[in-house]
């Protein structure tokens, strides 16, 4: 499955779908970017069930930005609109074929409890 390009109108609607989206924050003139890409592109072919999206930092400045991005390339994971990992730095082909086997075991229905326990606590502040 192709990357898709997420822009500030869309990357929302994409990442709070359901199941799992891997977005890749980069820039063309990034070089550690320019070596994830093909790696992040490769495992986009070899798992057809997840969503991968880039965002060009220098087109979507005030995307970038919201989500106080401060390092290329940078990594997050959604699953189930939820967001399960964030990392700047560029991934080994091994690591990433890692987050997505641990992303696929996440019990979401725990996760989801503990964010109600969390707001609860929160609240109760």
């Amino acid at each position: 499955m192709s990357t898709i390009d997420l822009t500030l109108e869309t990357f929302e609607e994409t990442v709070l779908g359901e199941g799992i989206t891997l977005v890749d924050f980069w820039a063309a003139w990034c070089g550690p970017c320019r070596m994830f890409g093909p790696i992040f592109d490769a495992a986009s072919e070899k798992n057809p069930d997840i969503r991968f999206a880039k965002v060009d930092t220098e087109a979507q400045q005030q995307l970038a930005g919201s989500l106080q991005i401060q390092s290329i390339p940078t990594i997050m994971a959604f699953r189930d609109g939820v967001l399960l990992f964030s990392q700047p730095g560029a991934l080994p082909a091994q690591a990433l074929d890692q987050l997505i086997e641990e992303l696929r075991n996440v019990d979401m229905d725990d996760v989801r409890k503990q964010i109600a326990e969390d707001e609860a606590n929160n609240s109760s502040k």
